[in-house]
């Protein structure tokens, strides 16, 4: 009997949390990180060459002469690096990997990934980068096929009424289960709904997600096992975004799935946008009004499309194409009221204790401000208009702790009780 390696609880244990192909995602990164760092690092010299007055720059952050051949020379040298690496890593991987013993399903990892797509998935997919994360529609912790046969397999207890679960921003699906708590579960036991949960990159536009998600839901609906009578969506934060952009698409393209829609709610959804953004976009430009510190407004303008997209809340494409997202800080969004025909509620959290409107509007659930939530606007063209008993703050909340609140629960099950 052969003796196993020392290394091999070292092997298993990265297998279970690693694929193959992330190590070279993990290289292409890095190059794209090193390339990074050099533009920096050649932009300060540019700036400080420029301060004293010395000539033999060329324009922008681009320096010239001797110097500017040296930071194209490591470019190249990075570029090379870069190429070795995943020539190496094409003939390691395979001794790596273990056909027999497919890698489980990690927590961990997909927590990761998740951020990861939050902070930088649209960079990641049009770099083709493996790590890029495609929507797809999950229950059980498993990606449901679209084909009718498949998918009463995997839903053979499926029923008339679909309950539709869509994460936040740099979360995923399995994140819905949090303290022993699952909205979805819930709502399955007391409405005898079918829950099914959405996977999306987080760092696209939320209007792109959103338009893929209302043909996804087309596909879901033609091959869903019964006849469907009625869909539900509860989204949390950006999730809540997601939907109505999806809707608004929906309805444009005539889908047929909105007409089965009925409900609508939101959690903790920054409607008019969360102030963490607005503040990450002053930061830009305190960094850019110094000659020395705008190199580094580099590193702010790395992050993604679906966190910039919070600082107002955008979910048209009509909101965002044809501008710089980073330039101007002036909320350019159209005015897009909530869904006509759908019962449409939402929850909004305070980490205040006690009914003070300082403290709500100060604080918020740690991320989303009370009105965003409840989708007040000091424009009327803006505001969008819930019913006063299709509103539900609660306190001592925080934006994660929506969740799995007993209060959040509870007051879903009483709107969804009953068709609206």
């Amino acid at each position: 009997m052969t003796k196993p390696s020392p290394a091999e609880p070292l092997r298993r244990t990265l297998l279970r949390h690693l694929r193959p192909s992330d190590l070279k995602a993990a290289a292409q990164l890095a190059a794209q990180g090193t390339h990074g760092a050099i533009n920096i690092a050649e932009g300060v010299h540019q700036a400080v060459r420029q301060r004293l007055g010395l000539g033999g720059g060329a324009s922008g952050e681009q320096t010239g002469g001797l110097t500017g051949q040296i930071y194209q020379a490591v470019r190249g040298v990075t570029r090379l690096a870069g190429w070795g690496t995943e020539a190496a890593l094409g003939v390691l991987l395979p001794l790596l990997d273990d056909p027999s013993s497919p890698p489980e399903a990690s927590p961990q990892r997909e927590a990761v990934l998740a951020a990861l797509n939050g902070v930088l998935g649209d960079r990641l997919q049009a770099m083709g980068n493996p790590l890029s994360q495609a929507m797809e529609l999950r229950a059980g912790g498993m990606s449901l096929s679209l084909e009718s046969g498949r998918l009463k397999t995997q839903l053979p207890g499926a029923g008339p009424h679909l309950v539709l679960l869509i994460h936040g921003l740099c979360m995923n699906d399995t994140q819905w289960h949090r303290s022993g708590h699952d909205h979805g579960t819930f709502l399955a036991q007391a409405l005898g709904a079918t829950p099914v949960y959405l996977r999306y990159n987080s760092g696209l536009h939320i209007s792109v997600n959103g338009r893929a998600l209302a043909l996804l839901l087309e596909r879901l609906v033609a091959a869903w096992p019964v006849p469907l009578e009625r869909i539900t969506v509860v989204g949390h934060s950006m999730g809540g975004l997601v939907a109505r952009s999806a809707v608004a698409v929906g309805q444009a393209m005539g889908l047929p799935w909105t007409e089965r829609l009925r409900e609508l709610v939101f959690l903790g959804t920054p409607h008019h946008g969360a102030p963490l953004e607005r503040a990450g976009h002053g930061a830009d430009w305190l960094l850019a009004s110094n000659p020395f510190t705008a190199p580094f407004a580099r590193l702010g303008k790395l992050r993604s499309a679906g966190i910039t997209d919070l600082r107002h809340g955008l979910v048209q494409d009509a909101d965002w194409q044809g501008r710089d997202r980073f330039a101007s800080g002036t909320d350019h969004r159209q005015p897009l009221p909530l869904p006509d025909g759908v019962a449409c509620y939402a929850v909004a959290a305070t980490l205040a204790g006690q009914r003070s409107r300082l403290a709500e509007r100060l604080t918020g659930d740690g991320l989303v401000p009370l009105d965003s939530a409840l989708g007040r606007h000091e424009n009327p063209s803006m505001r969008l208009a819930l019913a006063p008993d299709h509103q539900c703050t609660v306190y001592r909340t925080g934006h994660l702790d929506l969740l799995s609140s007993p209060k959040v629960a509870a007051q879903l099950r009483t709107w969804l009780a009953a068709p609206a």
